[in-house]
């Protein structure tokens, strides 16, 4: 296999930039590595400065390019190089922690003969398919026989596709909460639907930003694939748009939800005080009456039982005339 490029910095420009660090006596990189006639797969999860000033002493990247890596809020971008070309993806990723979905950055760098992954995040799609590559012989040898620009594609298409299963269970919750919302249920899902549209809106700010990045891909994976698996790449940029469209329908339905949620609750509430106003009224002129013959004046039929009788009946004939009328009306 051909050597892997060395840096012109080496070791000795690595301490004069602080680099490498004390420990290294104590403190081994953690750095993986598939390799087969052709072509090596490094992979570093969570990078660290004796990782960089490993990779620094064997490899001539950009020191921007290094920055990059350790830098917490990089756009999606694809830097082309003489020699290799610098991606920086993100991939949504659910964090159980904090129990919501965030944005988990993989930094690539693709050469001749080698393809490096940084994963700032544990991301399972990566680790599936290195331990596989680790693991299986002829699994290996079909992936990396096709050159660096395949396995790019290869690792790439298998975070893109990662997307759908989490796209199927936001789908799966705003079916839930529309069931829920018509089984009576307003005053519970305000939440559900709060979390389902804080979810909508961080996987659209993962994506919009990454069709971008896929777009340069497609237009620079010529120097690194060969020409019949072009459609490879456009496979991935339709899978973006697809993620894309999708999350546009969800962003509609959440907020049609939304809506239908808060009419819902508006409506249950009118009725409540259309009944509540309906029985005031009722009782009002029953109130009235009451208050006429209660008063501490001389009234007619004071002091007489068969009054007190006729009072009653009044008001009891009342009652539901004001019950019949308000029931034709179809206040009640």
């Amino acid at each position: 296999m051909p050597n892997l490029p060395k840096s012109p910095f080496g070791r000795r420009a690595a301490r004069a930039r602080g680099l490498e660090p004390r420990t290294a006596e104590h403190e081994d990189p953690r750095v993986e590595i598939v390799e087969a006639p052709g072509l090596r797969w490094i992979n570093i999860e969570r990078p660290r400065q004796i990782d960089r000033a490993w990779l620094e002493e064997r490899f001539e990247f950009h020191p921007l390019d290094y920055e990059d890596v350790y830098s917490r809020n990089q756009r999606p971008k694809v830097d082309e190089y003489d020699d290799y070309l610098f991606c920086v993806l993100h991939f949504p990723r659910y964090d159980k922690s904090v129990a919501r979905l965030n944005a988990a950055e993989l930094d690539l760098f693709v050469g001749p003969n080698f393809l490096i992954t940084l994963p700032n995040e544990p991301l399972q799609p990566v680790e599936y398919l290195f331990e596989r590559c680790r693991t299986n012989e002829e699994l290996r040898d079909s992936l990396f026989s096709k050159g660096p620009g395949y396995l790019l594609y290869k690792i790439v298409d298998d975070c893109v596709d990662a997307s759908f299963p989490m796209l199927r269970k936001i789908g799966n919750k705003l079916e839930r909460i529309e069931q829920d919302i018509f089984e009576g249920r307003e005053d519970e899902i305000v939440r559900d639907i709060s979390n389902a549209k804080q979810e909508i809106i961080n996987f659209r700010k993962v994506i919009r930003p990454q069709r971008a990045a896929f777009s340069d891909l497609e237009r620079n994976k010529a120097r690194y694939i060969a020409d019949d698996l072009d459609i490879y790449f456009d496979d991935i940029v339709d899978a973006s748009e697809r993620i894309w469209d999708m999350l546009e329908n969800y962003k509609e339905v959440v907020e049609a939800l939304e809506s239908t949620n808060e009419s819902a609750i508006a409506h249950r509430s009118s009725e409540t005080f259309r009944v509540l106003t309906a029985f005031s009224v009722i009782f009002l002129p029953l109130t009235l009456i009451a208050s006429v013959w209660g008063m501490n004046v001389k009234v007619p039929g004071e002091s007489s039982r068969d009054a007190f009788y006729a009072v009653i009946v009044f008001m009891v004939i009342v009652l539901a005339g004001l019950l019949t009328l308000f029931r034709r009306r179809g206040w009640l």
